[in-house]
Parts: structure tokens; sequence; C-alpha cells
């Protein structure tokens, strides 16, 4: 039975974002590993954008060895407990395991949750310092791509300092994915790793505010931005101010950082948009009580750029989705709270330049739903301003880069991450972040080698 359906008191509602799957039990664990055939030539390495050796790491697991499991893990992704439950695994490591043509898949999403699970609950300390070189770097955005570039940088000696805007470092893991998905203490394990290679954290910096450019430019030797991406963009419609109307980004991270409240119990909710984001805004309704959740997306299922365990995970929950259907004005009663939205059918027409089929009004196709909420999620805009305080090179918001280096514009300013995402330039999943930001710390490192060699 979906949630929407089963009656929620308000005792309920806490245990309602308690992490949904539960992790692999020691004999599960001890029974997956071993059907690993541990190929030479394994083509899960391969599929993983951190390169993560994996029949090593699930060798370890069978011989009982953790600490050596989950150091495997985080040596090649520094967010690896964190991918070990968001990254879309069928798509990825275990969608090119051999064993794919012969039986199932081998679980390497639940052997990597196991082994970093284990160093969790052990408060494993994985990595140590390197030699001081005397280099400082000033990274920007203590999110994946940030937090995976310090690492790296620390353990190639550089005095490092992370700059975080927030009250806590992890960006989207910390604040942007459903706590029944990823809690936030998994997030916290990962930031301290990289404090434990002497990388310093400022949070509740916002650089371009409490910290200028000009300031961070003189002091460090090279800058490292990783600033992700801001609030979800305005709709452009009529009654988008009204009480009621939440920004998706925003919803899911108080849920996240406040106390669950009753405020949706039995309401009516809509989330304009088909992304990941979307799926955790609806399912987020879905957990605090609402009675019905639809999703509105003006495309069709094919275009939708959820994963397929989103939606599928959405679906369980029982969230409905309409789809071809796109917003056309909230409407308000005398006290200015959401009441209603006008919706618009659409069909699809040309491609555009994202490759995907243009939505085109059908004309008279107008009908309204009654609703309580309205949550936007139609992606997020992005940091231009600050982009344009360091004199950048950018398209849209979309940093320019030297592909191979990840240099900017300014050879002192690399770019990793969301920032650099867009424009048909990759697909922006979390694994792809923290692989960029040890990129970006290798290209750093290489520059200054050369510089000093010169």
């Amino acid at each position: 039975m979906s949630l929407s359906n089963t009656r929620i008191s308000y005792q309920d509602l806490k245990r309602n974002f308690h992490e949904v799957k539960p992790g692999l039990t020691n004999r599960e664990a001890m029974e997956e590993s071993n059907r690993c055939l541990y190929c030479y030539d394994a083509p899960c390495i391969t599929a993983c954008p951190t390169g993560i050796d994996i029949p090593t790491f699930i060798k370890k697991i069978a011989s009982g060895n953790l600490k050596g499991s989950a150091k495997t893990i985080m040596t090649s992704n520094p967010i690896g407990a964190s991918c070990a439950r968001v990254c879309p695994t069928d798509e990825l490591c275990e969608g090119a395991c051999v064993l794919n043509h012969s039986t199932k898949p081998i679980m390497i999403g639940d052997l990597q949750r196991y082994a970093t699970d284990w160093a969790i609950r052990n408060e494993q300390v994985l990595f140590k310092p390197g030699n001081k070189n005397g280099k400082t770097v000033a990274i920007i955005g203590g999110g994946p791509a940030g937090l995976s570039a310090a690492r790296e940088l620390g353990l190639l000696g550089y005095d490092v300092t992370i700059f975080e805007a927030e009250e806590k470092a992890g960006g989207l893991n910390t604040y942007g994915i459903v706590s029944f998905r990823l809690p936030q203490e998994i997030s916290f394990w990962e930031v301290k790793q990289v404090e434990s290679v002497d990388v310093k954290i400022r949070t509740n910096t916002r650089v371009g505010k409490d910290v200028t450019v000009d300031e961070i430019l003189e002091n460090f030797d090279a800058i490292i931005l990783a600033i992700g991406m801001s609030k979800v963009p305005p709709l452009r419609i009529d009654g988008e101010v009204l009480d009621g109307v939440y920004d998706a980004i925003e919803f899911v991270k108080e849920t996240k950082t406040k106390p669950i409240t009753d405020r949706f119990l039995g309401k009516r909710v809509v989330v304009i948009g088909a992304g990941n984001t979307a799926i955790d805004g609806a399912t987020c309704s879905i957990r605090l009580g609402a009675e019905n959740v639809k999703i509105l997306y003006r495309r069709t299922l094919e275009e939708m750029t959820a994963y397929d365990f989103e939606y599928e995970f959405a679906k369980q929950d029982g969230v409905e989705f309409r789809w071809l259907t796109a917003p056309k004005r909230i409407i308000g009663d005398d006290q200015g709270r959401v009441k209603a939205i006008e919706c618009i059918k659409m069909e699809l027409g040309e491609p555009g330049e994202d490759g995907r089929r243009r939505p085109v009004p059908m004309k008279g196709s107008e009908f309204i739903l009654e609703v309580d909420a309205v949550i936007k999620a139609i992606g997020q805009t992005r940091y231009t301003d600050l982009i344009e305080q360091f004199g950048l090179e950018h398209d849209g918001g979309v940093v320019k880069i030297n592909q191979e280096t990840l240099q900017t514009s300014n050879k002192k300013v690399f770019a990793c991450g969301d920032v650099i995402f867009g424009k048909g330039q990759g697909e922006a999943m979390v694994v792809s972040a923290a692989q960029q930001g040890k990129d970006a710390a290798y290209s750093l490192h290489k520059a200054m080698v050369s510089a000093v060699s010169k």
C-alpha cells in the first residue's frame, strides 16, 4: 500500500524520513561478495566514473578486511559512502557486470555501502595528509566536487581551505538529497575524512560577500571553483508568489535541517518538473502526509531526466505522473493561499538544441486541478554574478574551461562540478562531480609542478 493511502499520525512522520533501504546483513554481504568473479579486466571499473577497483574492494569484504575495502573505495571516490546510496548503479557498474549475461549482476552498490557503513560505525580515519609543499589552494564550494578536490590536494601536501556558504559542508549530499535515501551523517563522515588530511573548511562564508574575490585571488596560489548551482528559477506564471508555492531545493533542505511538521497532512500537492529533485520533492510530500501528489511534466516519460530507479521509487510511494502537462497559472483564495492550478496539455514538436523534442501548447486544452501546494522543480539557476566577479568566461553561467586541464580563462582558476556542466557538456551526476574534483586537483598539481621546474 502506498504511503498516500495510509493514515499517517503526526508521530509517524519522523519515521517516514528514516532511511528506506536497509543495508546488507553480514551473511548477505559474504554471500554476495563470493559471487564476484574478480574479473582481471573488470568492465565494472571502466563503467565507474571514479574508477573504483571494484573486484579488489569486494574481495576484501569476502576476506573480512572491511577497513581495506572501505579504503579502496574511498581512495578512488572521496564521497564513496554517499555514492553507494545515490549512484545509478544499474546504468554504471552493475550495468556493466559480466554476470548480467548469465544470472544477475553483483550488488556492487550495496556492497560498497556495506564496507563504508562499517567504516562509519567504527569511526575509521582512512587517510593521512601528505608532506606540506608550501602551496596554498582555495576551493570555493564544499559539495561533492569541492570535497574531492580538497581531499586529493591534502594528500599531495597542499594547504587547502574550502569556503562554504552553508552551515555545514557536503553540498547536495548534505542538503539536497532526501534523508530517507541519504542521511546527513553519511555526508558528515565524508567531510571528516577530508578534514583528516588537514583541509580547513570555513563554513557560513560566502565568497563575494563575507570574503571578497580579490582577497581570494591575492592570498592563494591557486583556486578551484566548485560552486554548484543555486535556487530553482521562476515559472514566470501568475500566482507564483502565493502562500503554498515552494522552491524544491529549499523544500528538501528544510526536511533535512528543520523539525518535521504536519503541514502537508491530508493536502493535495503538485510538483512541476521531472528530474531527480522533482522526485525528491514529490516523495517528501508523500512522507509529510500529503493525500495526493502529482508530478506535472511538459514532455513524456522518454524525455524525463530523473533516474529510472528514482521514477520507480516515486511510483511505489503513490506519486502520480501527468505527462505532456504544463502549468499556466496558480490560483489563490481570498487569504492569498494556493487553491488550484490551471494547466494546459502539450504535444511534442521539433527537437531543440539539447536533442529533446520541444513541447508545444495544445490550443483550448486548459484544465484546472484543485491543489493546496505547488513545488517548483524545473532546474536550477547559476551563480553568474560570482563567476563574473572572478572575471571568467562563461556561457549563461556555465564556466568555459580547457577540457583537458579544467583551467578557466584565468589560468590560476580551475573549475569542476555543476558549474561546468550544461550546454552539452555532460551529465551532472554526483559521482561525475567527484571525479571532476579529482581531475581538477591533479591538473592544478601538474601546473604547479611545471611552474616550479621552469
